[in-house]
This record gives structure tokens, C-alpha cells and sequence, in this order.
């Protein structure tokens, strides 16, 4: 027989993977698009600050003043990759999209710093902190590796 405490932490650990949205089909497909576009993107953006540790550190961490520019340089990469590969997957969605979040918080601030309220800067950071929290509060949706987890811990 199942503890109560077991069934209450696989409770907690269900709502955490499981999607609390629509069922219909068209709806899902649109959301699983959504979430593979704002992977694939961002995993790019990791990737290019993979390729110019010391341009990004430069001219983007040292200038918002944040200490240790090259390890922090390396965070927000890994962050992108990682964080965005969980988002496509579908795995551990909201974990990915806070991550993914707080390093979209930053580049906003960035372009705030830099540009002030110029809008061409701000958008992209700001769509993509957009749909990071999307993601945060509502899950990968349907047809993701969540899913099928908090189904098989229901089962």
C-alpha cells in the first residue's frame, strides 16, 4: 500500500509535468509548434555565444556590470542549449522555460542599458520572455515527454 506522503510528492510531481490547457487537436499542434520554434531559435542563440565567448563577454556582461564576465558568458549559453533542448523535448518544460526566462530578464535589461526604449532591440528579448513564461505557467502542452511522464505516474 502507498504511503500518503508517497501519493502526495507524486501528486506535486505530476502537476508539475502535466499541461492544465485545451484538448483539441488543432490547439495542441499549434502549441507544440510554438515550443519546438522557440527551442530550435534559441539553441542558435546559445550557439553563437558559444562561438565569441570573449565578444559577448565584452560587449554585453561586463557592460550590464556583471562580475566574471567569461564564466557568465558560458552560463547563458549553456542555459540557451539546455534549457531550449528540455523546451523542444518537452521534458522538464518549466524548469527549461524559467532558466530560459531569467536569461531573457537579462537581455532585456541589457537592452534597456544600451538602447533605452528603442523598440527593435527590446522586441526580440521581450517576445521570447514572452512565450519562456507561457511555457512556465502552463507546461509543454499535450504532446510532449511531460505528458507522457505524469500519465504513466497517474497510471
Amino acid at each position: 500500500m502507498e504511503s500518503m506522503q508517497s501519493q502526495v510528492e507524486r501528486s506535486q510531481l505530476t502537476s508539475l509535468l502535466a499541461s492544465k490547457s485545451s484538448e483539441n487537436a488543432v490547439f495542441q499542434a499549434v502549441w507544440f509548434i510554438i515550443r519546438l520554434l522557440a527551442g530550435g531559435l534559441m539553441i542558435h542563440n546559445g550557439l553563437d555565444k558559444l562561438a565569441d565567448i570573449p565578444g559577448f563577454a565584452d560587449g554585453v556582461v561586463s557592460f550590464i556590470g556583471l562580475p566574471y564576465p567569461i564564466f557568465f558568458t558560458y552560463c547563458a549559453a549553456y542555459i540557451e542549449i539546455i534549457g531550449a533542448g528540455l523546451l523542444i523535448l518537452g521534458l522538464l518544460t518549466r524548469l527549461g522555460a524559467a532558466a530560459l526566462l531569467a536569461t531573457m530578464a537579462v537581455a532585456v535589461f541589457f537592452h534597456l542599458k544600451a538602447n533605452g526604449l528603442a523598440i527593435a532591440p527590446l522586441e526580440t528579448a521581450s517576445l521570447y520572455a514572452g512565450l519562456y513564461a507561457f511555457f512556465l505557467v502552463n507546461g509543454a502542452g499535450q504532446w510532449s515527454l511531460d505528458q507522457l511522464i505524469a500519465q504513466k505516474l497517474n497510471a
